[in-house]
Protein backbone atom coordinates (compact mmCIF):
# COMPACT_ATOMS: atom_id res chain seq x y z
CA UNK A 1 0.00 0.00 0.00
CA UNK A 2 1.33 3.25 -1.32
CA UNK A 3 0.03 6.81 -2.03
CA UNK A 4 0.54 7.59 -5.73
CA UNK A 5 2.38 11.03 -7.22
CA UNK A 6 -1.57 11.59 -7.78
CA UNK A 7 -2.88 11.75 -4.12
CA UNK A 8 0.74 13.63 -3.23
CA UNK A 9 0.06 16.05 -6.02
CA UNK A 10 -3.31 17.14 -5.39
CA UNK A 11 -3.01 17.73 -1.61
CA UNK A 12 0.21 19.75 -2.51
CA UNK A 13 -1.38 21.85 -5.01
CA UNK A 14 -4.39 22.31 -3.00
CA UNK A 15 -2.33 23.05 0.09
CA UNK A 16 -0.74 26.08 -2.30
CA UNK A 17 -3.86 27.13 -3.30
CA UNK A 18 -5.08 27.88 -0.03
CA UNK A 19 -1.75 29.54 1.03
CA UNK A 20 -1.67 31.62 -1.84
CA UNK A 21 -5.32 32.35 -2.94
CA UNK A 22 -5.66 36.12 -1.21
CA UNK A 23 -9.25 37.38 -0.06
CA UNK A 24 -9.63 41.39 -1.05
CA UNK A 25 -12.98 43.17 0.33
CA UNK A 26 -14.89 41.58 -2.20
CA UNK A 27 -13.81 38.27 -3.07
CA UNK A 28 -11.04 35.95 -3.36
CA UNK A 29 -7.99 36.54 -6.24
CA UNK A 30 -7.57 33.71 -8.40
CA UNK A 31 -4.33 31.19 -8.02
CA UNK A 32 -3.09 30.10 -11.31
CA UNK A 33 -2.18 26.61 -12.20
CA UNK A 34 1.38 27.87 -14.22
CA UNK A 35 1.96 30.07 -10.29
CA UNK A 36 1.33 26.45 -9.04
CA UNK A 37 3.32 23.95 -11.17
CA UNK A 38 6.51 26.50 -10.86
CA UNK A 39 6.57 27.00 -6.89
CA UNK A 40 5.99 22.75 -6.08
CA UNK A 41 7.55 22.00 -9.64
CA UNK A 42 4.64 19.88 -11.21
CA UNK A 43 4.05 19.78 -14.57
CA UNK A 44 1.21 21.80 -15.75
CA UNK A 45 -0.46 19.02 -17.93
CA UNK A 46 -0.59 17.02 -15.05
CA UNK A 47 -2.45 19.74 -12.71
CA UNK A 48 -4.86 20.33 -15.60
CA UNK A 49 -6.08 16.80 -14.95
CA UNK A 50 -6.12 17.02 -10.95
CA UNK A 51 -7.79 20.14 -11.20
CA UNK A 52 -10.78 19.03 -13.48
CA UNK A 53 -11.16 16.50 -11.17
CA UNK A 54 -11.17 18.24 -7.74
CA UNK A 55 -13.60 21.06 -9.77
CA UNK A 56 -15.77 17.90 -10.56
CA UNK A 57 -15.68 16.92 -7.23
CA UNK A 58 -16.64 20.60 -5.98
CA UNK A 59 -13.42 21.39 -4.02
CA UNK A 60 -12.45 23.91 -6.59
CA UNK A 61 -13.99 26.72 -8.64
CA UNK A 62 -12.48 27.93 -12.00
CA UNK A 63 -12.58 31.40 -12.88
CA UNK A 64 -12.02 32.63 -16.77
CA UNK A 65 -10.48 35.48 -18.84
CA UNK A 66 -7.63 37.81 -17.80
CA UNK A 67 -6.50 37.09 -14.32
CA UNK A 68 -8.22 33.88 -14.47
CA UNK A 69 -7.53 30.62 -12.41
CA UNK A 70 -8.29 28.68 -9.29
CA UNK A 71 -10.31 29.34 -5.80
CA UNK A 72 -11.05 27.13 -3.45
CA UNK A 73 -15.04 26.27 -3.61
CA UNK A 74 -14.88 25.96 -0.27
CA UNK A 75 -13.35 27.26 3.51
CA UNK A 76 -10.26 25.71 4.32
CA UNK A 77 -12.02 24.33 7.48
CA UNK A 78 -14.55 22.22 5.40
CA UNK A 79 -11.73 20.84 3.08
CA UNK A 80 -10.17 17.49 4.55
CA UNK A 81 -7.19 16.27 3.39
CA UNK A 82 -9.31 12.54 2.39
CA UNK A 83 -11.53 14.24 0.48
CA UNK A 84 -8.88 15.77 -2.01
CA UNK A 85 -7.65 12.23 -2.25
CA UNK A 86 -11.04 10.99 -2.86
CA UNK A 87 -11.25 13.69 -5.64
CA UNK A 88 -8.92 12.34 -7.98
CA UNK A 89 -9.68 8.79 -7.21
CA UNK A 90 -6.66 7.75 -5.53
CA UNK A 91 -7.49 4.70 -3.75
CA UNK A 92 -5.95 3.99 0.22
CA UNK A 93 -6.27 0.34 0.53
CA UNK A 94 -3.85 -2.10 2.58
CA UNK A 95 -5.77 -5.24 1.44
CA UNK A 96 -4.52 -7.31 -1.39
CA UNK A 97 -7.66 -7.51 -2.64
CA UNK A 98 -9.50 -4.00 -2.55
CA UNK A 99 -11.92 -4.83 -0.17
CA UNK A 100 -13.98 -7.19 -2.06
CA UNK A 101 -12.78 -10.16 0.59
CA UNK A 102 -11.67 -12.48 -2.08
CA UNK A 103 -7.62 -12.15 -1.23
CA UNK A 104 -7.25 -16.28 -1.72
CA UNK A 105 -8.76 -18.19 -3.46
CA UNK A 106 -12.31 -16.60 -3.81
CA UNK A 107 -12.09 -16.19 0.56
CA UNK A 108 -11.04 -14.21 2.62
CA UNK A 109 -7.02 -14.24 3.63
CA UNK A 110 -6.37 -14.56 7.32
CA UNK A 111 -5.12 -11.00 7.82
CA UNK A 112 -8.09 -9.36 6.34
CA UNK A 113 -9.92 -7.87 9.29
CA UNK A 114 -6.08 -6.20 9.99
CA UNK A 115 -5.76 -4.63 6.67
CA UNK A 116 -9.21 -3.70 6.64
CA UNK A 117 -9.14 -2.06 10.11
CA UNK A 118 -5.65 -0.17 9.01
CA UNK A 119 -7.77 1.54 6.04
CA UNK A 120 -10.51 2.81 8.20
CA UNK A 121 -7.35 4.39 10.44
CA UNK A 122 -5.59 5.75 8.01
CA UNK A 123 -8.78 7.17 6.43
CA UNK A 124 -10.13 8.51 9.83
CA UNK A 125 -6.57 10.04 10.14
CA UNK A 126 -6.50 11.90 6.98
CA UNK A 127 -10.60 12.86 6.92
CA UNK A 128 -9.57 14.36 10.18
CA UNK A 129 -6.84 16.92 9.02
CA UNK A 130 -8.62 19.80 7.19
CA UNK A 131 -6.43 22.73 4.94
CA UNK A 132 -6.85 24.95 7.45
CA UNK A 133 -4.55 22.73 9.64
CA UNK A 134 -2.17 22.35 6.92
CA UNK A 135 -1.92 26.21 6.32
CA UNK A 136 -1.59 26.81 9.89
CA UNK A 137 1.43 24.34 10.08
CA UNK A 138 3.27 26.00 6.78
CA UNK A 139 2.42 29.47 8.10
CA UNK A 140 3.64 29.03 11.79
CA UNK A 141 7.14 28.09 10.07
CA UNK A 142 7.98 25.16 12.19
CA UNK A 143 7.96 21.48 12.22
CA UNK A 144 4.54 20.69 13.54
CA UNK A 145 2.67 17.74 14.49
CA UNK A 146 -1.04 17.42 12.51
CA UNK A 147 -3.80 15.37 14.66
CA UNK A 148 -7.24 15.26 13.89
CA UNK A 149 -9.13 17.42 16.12
CA UNK A 150 -12.62 15.45 16.40
CA UNK A 151 -11.86 11.44 16.24
CA UNK A 152 -15.62 10.96 16.41
CA UNK A 153 -16.57 13.35 13.50
CA UNK A 154 -13.25 12.24 11.33
CA UNK A 155 -14.81 8.21 11.41
CA UNK A 156 -18.12 9.42 10.09
CA UNK A 157 -16.29 11.49 7.51
CA UNK A 158 -14.08 8.35 6.85
CA UNK A 159 -16.77 5.83 6.52
CA UNK A 160 -18.66 7.80 3.74
CA UNK A 161 -15.53 8.94 2.31
CA UNK A 162 -14.72 4.78 1.98
CA UNK A 163 -18.26 4.04 0.89
CA UNK A 164 -18.71 6.73 -1.86
CA UNK A 165 -14.92 5.87 -3.18
CA UNK A 166 -16.58 1.61 -2.90
CA UNK A 167 -19.95 3.09 -4.33
CA UNK A 168 -17.73 4.42 -7.65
Amino acid sequence: MRLTTKGRFAVTAMLDLAINETKDAHEAKPVTLAGISERQDISLSYLEQLFSRLRRQGLVKSIRGPGGGYNLAKNHTEISVAEIINAVDEQIDATQCGGHENCRDEGRCMTHDLWSALNTKILEYLAGITLADMVASQKSGQKVLITPRNCTAAHDKAVAINTAAIAN
